[in-house]
């Protein structure tokens, strides 16, 4: 994990064993998230009635990291076990089998993203535009920030903040580099963050 040249809490380039999981091939969509919301009355996402992000291919925005918390637990509750990735574990997948390079697709930004990565655009693109990684995720560090949890490795054990992986498409670059990181109040629903869900490997 790391980069030798991004911010502070990006260094120094470490290594760091996760257990085996499995990441959801794109982020939980607008469709998704309405069948949540529809089964039981949870809050509304940030702006749900705004065009620019209501198609259900979309990826899901406006939604809080509790809101996330929420909808996996509603899922698990289902049988479906879902729970949000931890750093760790998202920048392993983001990366795939291309440690030490930049993006999940190498070092450039590759040719497939909306509008060759220049923002801020005027919405989230369709989930499954593009090609996937090496380990088949599509969209990962691209689009949205996706929340994180924090364990297996454990977070701090102090701060208020939730961390968050990926780009933005409000961004004026819209793609971020796999060590990138954000961080945010957990209550706060910003236009341009949304989440992926992931399982352990024999759940």
């Amino acid at each position: 994990m790391g980069s030798v040249q991004g911010q502070d809490d990006e260094r120094p380039v470490h290594e760091v064993y996760v257990d085996g999981f499995m990441m959801a091939v794109f982020p939980v969509t607008r469709g998704e998230y309405a069948r949540f919301v529809d089964a039981t009355g949870h809050p509304r996402a940030r702006e749900w009635d705004a065009p620019e992000f209501m198609a259900s291919d979309l990826p899901v925005v406006g939604v809080s990291w509790q809101d996330a918390d929420a909808y996996c637990e509603w899922r698990t509750r289902n049988g479906d076990a879902a729970r949000l990735p931890t750093e760790a574990e998202w920048e392993r997948a983001a990366r795939g089998d291309r440690a030490g390079e930049a993006y999940p697709w190498g070092d450039a930004i590759p040719s497939w993203i909306p509008n060759k990565a220049r923002g801020p655009l005027a919405g989230p693109w369709p989930v499954a535009i593009g090609e996937p990684n090496a380990f088949g995720l599509f969209g990962i560090a691209a689009n949205v920030h996706e929340w994180c949890a924090a364990r297996n490795p454990r977070g701090p054990v102090s701060g208020l903040r939730r961390a968050s992986r990926g780009g933005s498409w409000r961004h004026a670059v819209t793609i971020s580099r796999c060590s990138a990181r954000s961080k945010l109040d957990p209550s706060f629903r910003y236009t341009d963050y949304g989440f992926r869900v992931v399982r352990g490997a024999t759940t």
